[in-house]
């Protein structure tokens, strides 16, 4: 529903209240103009229409003024006192369903709706669709909003709307509570906004998830869509109606905890290219060889125990609901008792995963099993954030949280698609030749965590790169990675970690590579590398200047004189 539909539909449902103001103002006024006075000299004297309507103003909105211009008749103090209660009451009658009318949750969240439409089509600026506030989401619109990204969010819950409108964030962020399964409301939020770069469904609730991936796909199928799911039926229908990133945490925490297992140095690629811009990153601490228990045999234990028996590792499981969980070789127990811990073997054990979906009972289990084995390594699952001081507290050797799985995955993607694409590609090249690129990436940019950023050789992203092949010179990539600065030309901080031209994808490309139209690079560097990096694809002078050697004249007679 539009405003303007919106201000039709109140001046209809206050029609009966504005004809009683306006009949009530009629009458009073008619009587005003009518009844006869006396001025000053004792004549008879009719009041104007313009003054009748004056004394009626400030008599109807109970201000109070005085008798103008001269002092009343009997006559006219009687009509005055019938006109007060009169538009007083037809006053109070039009105010009162106003007020009403404002209470309507329908009229309520029309004028919301309405003011969100007005809001996405206003973003002149790529924005993501955020579909669910919850843990995950949250987390995810806070970092988005840090990289400087517009987000635009639909949460069902009203206290979760709540919380968005209580957070501050650098920039304002256009929300509405609404069913974000329903198409109509997808296209309220945006989806066929041509500065909409694509939909992250992060519901709790695989159907509504796998709602909103057909949804975008059937309505915008170009526009990319992660969808968090963590049922292997749903997320099979996902894939096929083209879902681009399909997002199950245990599935992706399974696979990270293989790579820890037995590729350390594709783990630590990953990690230092995933984390924030500026941490720091330790080397993690071996997993033992040996002997585990698992206690909780759900979706996160289904996938560490997996991962572990694929290391050829012994893992004796302790689940409370064997039939639940379809476990045909566990310890029926809940883990937090000490006599089930040591009938599962845990004082000869090297490690333990307390993976169950309550916080208390994980960290019980884990506190428990210290007690009779302090040497174990611990992996515990982290369910709530609230929780977050307890687990700090306690500082376990891997802590696991499903959304910050799911908020740094969507995160990478959505800051440099062509991140996910490099790392993907990185899983398979080996251990070697990551612990390679990790070497020279610390050489060259420090070893605190990088910026990653996409760049493409397109007219409006690279202005200056195309100038320079329309006047018959030859850019190459190592003219993006100068800076400047100074009376020599240096290079800045970034390291070119993939090059795609067409189908070809060149891992850390060579930095004499020539550039061609339609490149896209995936870049790694310090924050103010990628800054002086924009603005050289932008700047003509200094992208000649770079490429040369030498100044550009300014003027068309400098130009012609050099020429």
């Amino acid at each position: 529903m539009s405003l303007n539909q919106i201000i039709f539909l109140i001046l209809r449902r206050m029609r009966a209240p504005l004809l009683m103001v306006i009949i009530s103002y009629a009458i009073a006024l008619i009587g005003f103009v009518l009844i006869p006075g006396v001025d000053d000299h004792g004549r008879p004297y009719h009041l104007s229409f313009f003054d009748g309507f004056y004394i009626l103003s400030y008599t109807a909105t109970t201000i109070g003024f005085g008798e103008v211009p001269y002092p009343f008749t009997i006559h006219q103090r009687l009509w005055m006192t019938f006109s007060i209660y009169m538009t007083v009451i037809s006053w109070f009658y039009a105010i009162g369903a106003i007020i009403a009318l404002f209470q309507e949750s329908a009229l309520k969240q029309a004028l919301k709706t309405a003011i969100f439409q007005r809001d996405v089509r206003n973003l002149m600026e790529p924005f993501y669709l955020i579909c669910g506030y919850g843990e995950t989401g949250g987390e995810l619109v806070r970092a988005l909003d840090r990289n400087e990204l517009r987000v635009v969010v639909l949460e069902i819950a009203p206290e979760r709307i709540n919380e968005l409108e209580m957070t501050d964030y650098q920039f304002n962020i256009p929300h509405l509570c609404a069913d974000a399964k329903l198409s109509e409301v997808l296209l309220f939020a945006g989806i066929k906004n041509p500065m909409c770069r694509g939909v992250a469904a992060l519901t709790d609730d695989d159907h509504a998830n796998l709602a909103i991936s057909v949804a975008v796909k059937l309505i915008k199928p170009d526009l990319p869509v992660l969808a968090r799911v963590q049922d292997d039926v749903i997320a099979a229908n996902m894939a096929s109606f083209g879902t681009n990133r399909i997002i199950n945490p245990y599935h992706i925490f399974g696979e990270h905890l293989a790579m820890r297992l037995n590729a350390l140095g594709t783990y630590l690629l990953h990690e230092w290219l995933t984390r924030a811009p500026g941490d720091a990153i330790a080397t993690p601490a071996a997993i033992p060889q040996g002997h585990w228990i698992a206690c909780g045999y759900g979706r996160f234990g289904k996938s560490v125990v997996s991962s572990l028996q694929n290391e050829n590792m012994q893992v004796t499981i302790i689940e409370a609901d064997p039939e639940g969980t379809q476990c045909d070789d566990c310890i029926i127990g809940s883990g937090v008792e000490a006599h089930v811990l040591q009938q599962a073997g845990v004082e000869h054990a090297v490690g333990i995963v307390a993976g169950t979906d309550n916080d208390i009972n994980n960290l019980s289990i884990v506190m428990t099993a210290l007690e009779l084995n302090p040497d174990l390594f611990v992996i515990i699952r982290k369910n709530k954030r609230h929780n977050d001081p307890l687990f700090q507290h306690f500082n376990a050797d891997i802590t696991m949280q499903p959304s910050d799985v799911i908020a740094h995955t969507c995160l990478a993607y959505m800051v440099s698609p062509m991140l996910a694409e490099f790392l993907t590609i990185a899983r398979h090249k080996g251990n070697q030749w990551a612990n390679a690129v990790i070497a020279q990436l610390v050489s060259k940019l420090g070893e605190q965590v990088p910026d990653t950023w996409d760049i493409a050789i397109e007219d409006e992203m690279a202005i200056a790169v195309c100038a320079m092949m329309e006047q018959g010179l030859q850019p190459a990539l190592k003219h993006l990675m100068m800076s400047p600065a100074g009376q020599q030309r240096r290079e800045m901080p970034v390291v070119p970690l993939m090059l795609v031209r067409g189908n070809q994808e060149m891992l850390l490309p060579e930095l004499s590579t020539p550039l061609q139209i339609g490149d896209r690079i995936l870049c790694c560097g310090l924050d103010q590398a990628k800054s002086v990096q924009r603005f050289i694809m932008h700047d003509v002078k200094t992208m000649h200047y770079l490429v040369t050697g030498t100044e550009m004249p300014e003027t068309w007679i400098g130009r012609w004189l050099k020429q």
